[in-house]
């Protein structure tokens, strides 16, 4: 038997903030109590069978949709549904992309199987099309993963903020811990003797909001205090010759270096390069500065966005308006005059795993799954 199914577009084909949130949320809920020792269904739609999956257990089955064409997978995922929910009729029904909202009303309605809505950031920021909006409106509760996000999904699409529950991100302590710059990647980046500012983000086109051309355009004014700093861009996408055309045409390319893609495994060691974390964007979340602070690092994000939660509204960064490489300037001549207590690494971890580690979230999942 199975009382809670579980729809996501995908999980294991790409890498991404909500995949790597979705991935915690898995993992916390292996790690909760479970007499009956019922086992939950989820499906992906875009994942394959084959996929490297650690979470495919006694109780998680996953079921693999992705087909070709589009059309064909999408098919066979409302089937497969159907059939889940007129055989099994779960207790509940976790909708984890607003996408996917209007099937699982279609679905679930008629059969009287409450559903929860899962949302993270911008994808619900506006006013959605009118079978979405509904779908969320009438679900019988909403998960997002920020303050921000919840105020802008009811802002836009007349939700009562109520009726949204908060199950935030989080950071693994034990692989994002402080410790020394590692000399490989100093020699491999020729960071050797520099004081590094650094940003973890896709360089697409279309995530132009990161903010990576911003700190671009805020070095000059840093090298002017700092000769030494160097910029070290993590990520990879169709945004970066634009972003290495800029550094030219100011004359910095010599200060910037693009890392390309770094497997998750590597991360940890390239936040222990950096003096400090800037990213001054628009995030639902920000996932990337709970790791950088559990690393010791310092931040830097924007100031009017969901960023606001990891970084406890200010009080363990800065936050600067997002476009703004002036504001951005400053506050990172701020940052590596390491005179303010933010800048204190060991203080910065306490304070981000006392409210944004694994276990924080496990008892947060359990008493929402309770409530539900």
């Amino acid at each position: 038997m199975s009382d809670r199914v579980f729809i996501f577009l995908e999980i294991f084909a790409r890498e991404g903030g909500i995949q790597s949130y979705v991935k915690d949320v898995f993992q916390a809920y292996l790690n909760l109590e479970n007499p009956s020792e019922e086992t939950a269904e989820v499906f992906l739609l875009r994942d394959e069978f084959g996929c490297e999956n650690p979470y495919e257990t006694a109780k998680l089955k996953f079921h693999y949709l992705k087909t070709l064409p589009a059309w064909k997978g999408r098919l066979n995922l409302a089937i497969a549904l159907c059939n889940c929910l007129l055989l099994r009729r779960p207790r509940h029904v976790y909708c984890g992309h607003i996408k996917l909202a209007p099937l699982i009303k279609l679905l679930c309605q008629p059969l009287g199987i409450p559903y929860t809505v899962l949302t993270y950031g911008k994808e619900v920021w506006q006013t959605l099309p009118s079978k979405e909006q509904t779908a969320l409106q009438q679900a019988n509760s909403i998960w997002t993963i920020s303050r921000y996000s919840r105020d802008r999904v009811t802002q836009a699409n007349k939700i009562d903020s109520e009726r949204i529950a908060i199950l935030p991100c989080i950071v693994d302590s034990q692989q994002f811990t402080p410790g020394e710059k590692p000399a490989a990647l100093l020699a491999r980046y020729d960071l050797t003797n520099a004081k590094v500012l650094m940003t973890v983000a896709r360089l697409w086109s279309g995530d132009i909001y990161k903010g990576v051309d911003v700190t671009i355009r805020a070095l000059p004014e840093i090298l002017k205090v700092f000769p030494e700093v160097k910029y070290l861009v993590i990520g990879r996408g169709d945004d970066r010759p634009r972003l290495e055309t800029l550094a030219t045409e100011l004359a910095i390319s010599d200060r910037v270096v693009f890392a390309g893609f770094v497997p998750t495994a590597e991360l940890a060691d390239h936040y222990r390069v950096a003096d400090a974390y800037v990213m001054p964007s628009q995030e639902g979340f920000g996932i990337v500065y709970l790791e950088a602070m559990a690393c010791g690092k310092p931040v830097l994000s924007g100031d009017a966005d969901g960023s606001t939660d990891p970084l406890q509204d200010g009080l363990l960064g800065w936050q600067v308006p997002h476009r703004d490489p002036d504001a951005v300037a400053k506050a990172c001549l701020e940052i590596l005059q390491k005179s303010d207590r933010r800048c204190d690494g060991q203080w910065l971890r306490e304070k981000t795993l006392a409210k944004f580690s694994q276990q924080a979230l496990q008892q947060k999942l359990a008493q929402l799954l309770t409530d539900n």
